[in-house]
């Protein structure tokens, strides 16, 4: 029957761009005219509370509900820096509307070129250019404004998917040294079953199955601290919470829960 579903993750794949693209062209509507007028940090945050209730309503059409967990870890009036573990192409709409308040996530500057997703990718995000030395200076300047604003910076440290059948891949230093550049405590956000929405050797598939984000304690920057200690702190405690939870590996050899 391995066949049936084969057909069923493209033909459901079809379902979920075509509800994108419909829910997506609503949701432009209260952007452009309650968003866009308004300056930073207010624009942030009107456009993150529009995407969740855009998110929550995507998400249950292509059967595919968001549980948040941990939500309590965001201690009122602050911003932290986020990082998540990277799966698929659903992290962002995962992660970004589900962090409480409002947010930006760095994200490839490719993507900003798509016709009017682009206009909802660029108000959402800071863009880089991984290829290219400037751009990713430019995006650390950025960042660094996005915390200023006192909006959280969501950033994912495997830097791209995590192709592997573990759960995290080696970690990049960028969201460590911005933490130690800044003084911003480290929340790490571990997104469940996205690899199994969409696995990594698929293209063109998408499956229904529940996701799930675990938002955990803050890792708050110490004198003592480097970029390397911070780094090794926040993949033990997300390691770790895979490890904790009960799991098995499907037939594709992804971790579920």
């Amino acid at each position: 029957m391995k066949w049936v579903k084969e057909i069923f993750g493209r033909l459901w794949a079809v379902w979920a761009i075509i509800i994108f693209m419909i829910t997506m062209i609503i949701f432009l509507i209260p952007v452009a005219i309650f968003c866009m007028p308004l300056e930073e940090p207010k624009r942030t945050h009107r456009f993150i509370l529009y995407s969740r209730i855009w998110m929550a309503v995507y998400l249950r059409l292509i059967l595919c509900p968001l549980t948040v967990r941990g939500k309590e870890n965001f201690a009122p009036g602050q911003n932290y820096i986020v990082v998540c573990n990277h799966n698929a192409l659903m992290d962002v709409p995962v992660s970004s509307p589900a962090i409480p308040g409002g947010n930006k996530t760095i994200a490839k500057a490719e993507l900003a070129k798509t016709p009017i997703f682009g206009i909802i990718y660029k108000m959402g995000s800071v863009l880089v250019d991984r290829k290219n030395d400037k751009s990713r200076k430019e995006s650390y300047m950025k960042m660094r404004k996005v915390l200023e604003m006192g909006l959280h910076m969501c950033i994912y440290p495997e830097g791209t998917r995590n192709k592997s059948n573990e759960p995290l891949k080696a970690f990049h230093d960028g969201a460590f040294r911005l933490a130690i550049d800044t003084r911003k405590a480290i929340i790490p956000g571990v997104i469940f079953n996205t690899k199994k929405v969409m696995p990594h050797d698929k293209s063109f598939y998408l499956l229904p199955h529940p996701l799930r984000i675990d938002f955990l304690k803050p890792i708050e920057v110490g004198e003592s601290d480097t970029v390397e200690t911070l780094r090794d702190k926040a993949f033990r405690v997300m390691w770790e919470h895979y490890g904790g939870m009960e799991r098995w590996r499907d037939g594709s050899g992804n971790y579920c829960v």
